[in-house]
């Protein structure tokens, strides 16, 4: 593909009255597919920023063995025949724009969307032959350049308006302008939200304990050390499903929120967990094993996470864990170590024991590479990882979709920065789609690994119902 120069413009205001979430939803029936990306968790000026993009200008989307790809100025339809033409065809339209900043504070050259679980087909020589029931018939990878990216930088109370040009010409002033007129004016009028019927689940607790004794069996059998299989659950709903996403970043805040809609379905979530962040020559992996529910108060808090700090089932998962994110950061050269083991992290309802790995990188041109490596998350799928995959694929009633794959942004310059997509929902056709799974090892209680899952589940349950009450 032929390169082409993209000019970025940006302005400043300041946004001391504004909220992502307030200018979100003035501007999302105003532009094509918003996307909205916060953070509840920032600690220093690195990690403080939230985005919303407005306005594709160029985008891929891969589903089962085909490819479309419309960038500035082409657009063509491809068959998929290996891993190998899939990666290419993927680094070739990421290398296509040649950016040119005007401000390189503003972090918005790159492609911001999703990859589903089943897309780890593109990486891995592996077939996921599970079918999709119809609210998960999505692509299986979708990622966009946007015309209009705004920023806000919490620590400054700033808000940075970036417009994306080819016209070397156009010093941005008429566009920025109306962005500026937008969110001068904007106003928020909330929509109602309403549950319909009971939730509903494609297995019962009994099957889902049967997956669990099938794992524990696999696990004896030398198969593998752990393996992660997942219950889905769905619910019916009318009104506006951003009622959710407001009452699940109120209840369970966490590094990331996100809210992207493609208009036939939308993906959100409050994800703890890092899928993979690439940036200044360095990979990080933060995995997360060992879970229990949170106590009713501090003190049943930290006796529940020094039980769980000294669990053995729980540290041998998390062992596991750590050492694949070690064996996936080192197929590329470079020096690989944890920075970090075993730390207690606390969520609105669940206590996780957290890691991170970090690789030193040779440099960034083969962080797309990197990205393909160490997906899916060990923390989804099991160890050793491609068994595992094997493992799901013949366990589990349909494909998984959303759940398990990740989301987030790729950088022109190489930097990566993808959440794990858990605790999160897929809404299409007035019906929600949540899942949750668990770390199965070969001394694995069935009963316990369900209240696993429920327990992960909980704060989308209670988003759902205090949605009904904005």
């Amino acid at each position: 593909m032929e390169k082409v120069k993209i000019y970025q413009r940006t302005k400043t205001v300041i946004a001391d009255l504004i909220t992502p979430v307030a200018l979100y939803m003035s501007l999302r029936d105003k532009f094509r597919k918003p996307l909205l990306l916060e953070s509840a968790d920032y600690h220093d000026r690195s990690d403080s920023k939230s985005f919303i993009c407005l306005n594709p200008l160029a985008g891929i989307e891969l589903k089962g063995k085909g490819a479309k790809v419309k960038g500035i100025g082409f657009e063509f339809k491809k068959d998929l025949d290996s891993s190998e033409s899939v990666l290419a065809l993927f680094k070739d339209f990421h290398g296509s724009f040649d950016y040119v900043y005007s401000n390189d504070s503003i972090p918005t050259g790159g492609l911001f969307g999703y990859t589903s679980f089943e897309a780890v087909q593109y990486f891995e020589d592996i077939e996921m032959t599970n079918v999709p029931d119809s609210i998960k018939d999505n692509p299986d990878l979708m990622y966009h350049f946007f015309e209009y990216v705004l920023v806000f930088d919490h620590f400054k109370n700033e808000l940075h308006l970036v417009y994306h040009t080819v016209d070397s010409s156009d010093n941005g002033s008429t566009s920025l302008a109306q962005i500026e007129n937008h969110i001068q004016c904007h106003s928020v009028n909330p929509f109602g939200f309403q549950i319909i019927g009971e939730e509903e689940s494609p297995i019962e607790d009994e099957q889902y304990r049967d997956y669990v004794r099938k794992g524990i069996h696999h696990c004896q059998r030398g198969d593998v050390f752990q393996v992660v299989l997942s219950r889905s659950f769905s619910q019916k709903f009318k009104g506006d499903e951003f009622c959710v996403y407001r009452a699940l970043r109120r209840l369970n805040p966490s590094p990331y929120l996100f809210y992207f809609d493609y208009g036939d379905f939308k993906i959100f979530g409050s994800s703890p967990e890092a899928q993979i962040l690439v940036n200044d020559n360095k990979a990080h992996i933060n995995p997360i094993a060992g879970t229990v529910r949170r106590g009713s108060d501090q003190k049943e808090d930290q006796l529940k996470a020094a039980h769980l700090q000294q669990d053995p089932k729980e540290n041998a998962e998390h062992v596991m864990l750590v050492d694949l994110a070690r064996n996936d950061l080192s197929k590329q050269n470079g020096r690989v170590y944890v920075d970090s083991y075993g730390e207690i992290q606390y969520f609105s309802h669940v206590i996780h024991m957290v890691s991170k790995v970090t690789a030193e990188l040779d440099s960034m041109q083969n962080s797309l590479q990197l990205f393909a490596d160490t997906f899916p998350a060990g923390t989804l799928s099991g160890a050793p990882k491609y068994r595992a995959l094997q493992i799901i694929n013949e366990n589990e009633a349909h494909t998984r979709n959303f759940y398990g794959g990740s989301i987030g942004y790729f950088g022109f310059d190489g930097t990566i920065n993808h959440a794990i997509i858990i605790r999160s929902a897929l809404s299409k056709n007035n019906r929600l789609c949540y899942q949750a799974g668990a770390g199965i090892v070969v001394d694995s209680s069935p009963q316990g690994e369900l209240e696993e899952v429920n327990n992960k589940v909980a704060a989308l349950r209670k988003a759902i119902q205090n949605a009904e009450q904005l």
